[in-house]
């Protein structure tokens, strides 16, 4: 994977399989964006930061929301003690469209000199207006491949129809340009209940890019979030159970087994 300012354009896939099946496909854009690069020209000259514009991306939408994100995410990889083979960082996320964003998760890739991703933190939003951050990275700091599943106890109440307990399974694989993200949920029992994937091209973020990805996905943050309420909707209408929202726990960070955390807070 290149590392330079670039458009995913992907397709979101989601199934519910217990109790009752529900699944929906829709087409997204993310902007990629390496963090070192987020003032230069390259991206300047085709997108506002940190200001009100058609599109826009601003440091505060993530991280610890005060608009320090390169040294949020690197006090991360220092704190469980992988900093020494991260050469360079790349966020994934939605930009802002007229002033709106809602990301239901953020992807931070982490790759050595020799460009192999060593680990992915993927920060986590609900409708809520809560936030939680899983680290994927094994505990030895390998490489991470296509056909290798990181596993992360489930932490953060999202979905109203889950309740917060069990675990997820991350996958991720990236070549040349094409990115794929696999992440499924398995109930306290064991059985897996939900299974997501974002699948998708890279290409250079570019003005003809951006204006292509918006032409094909014009209103893309709205339509996430419609689209969230919409299908609570159809899975209100199946039957299934609406839980409450648990008070969210003080760890707001967490990391995939066997990886341990050197220093526990994070501002």
């Amino acid at each position: 994977m290149d590392i330079i300012p670039q458009i995913f354009t992907a397709k979101v896939m989601h199934k519910r399989l217990l109790p009752k099946t529900n699944s929906f496909t829709y087409g997204v854009y993310y902007l990629v964006l390496p963090i070192t690069h987020i003032y230069e020209k390259i991206v300047t000259n085709y997108l506002a930061i940190n200001k009100f514009s058609f599109l826009s991306f601003h440091e505060k939408d993530h991280g610890n929301h005060k608009g320090n994100i390169d040294t949020w995410i690197k006090d991360i990889i220092k704190q469980y003690g992988i900093n020494h083979l991260i050469n360079d960082i790349i966020l994934i996320a939605m930009p802002r469209v007229l002033g709106y964003v809602f990301n239901p998760i953020s992807l931070w890739l982490c790759f050595d000199k020799d460009k192999q991703l060593r680990a992915v933190l993927c920060e986590v939003n609900n409708t809520f207006g809560e936030n939680h951050s899983y680290l994927c990275a094994h505990h030895n700091g390998d490489i991470i491949k296509s056909n290798d599943w990181l596993k992360a106890e489930k932490l953060f109440h999202v979905s109203p129809f889950l309740k917060r307990e069990g675990h997820y399974k991350f996958r991720f694989s990236i070549h040349e340009n094409t990115l794929g993200v696999w992440i499924d949920f398995y109930n306290i029992t064991g059985e897996k209940q939900i299974i997501t994937s974002l699948i998708g091209r890279l290409q250079p973020l570019t003005k003809s890019s951006l204006r292509k990805a918006w032409l094909r996905h014009p209103l893309v943050t709205l339509k996430t979030i419609f689209l969230i309420h919409w299908q609570a909707l159809k899975i209100i209408s199946k039957g299934i159970k609406y839980i409450s929202k648990p008070q969210q726990k003080e760890i707001k960070l967490s990391a995939s087994h066997h990886i341990e955390k050197i220093n526990v807070d994070v501002e």
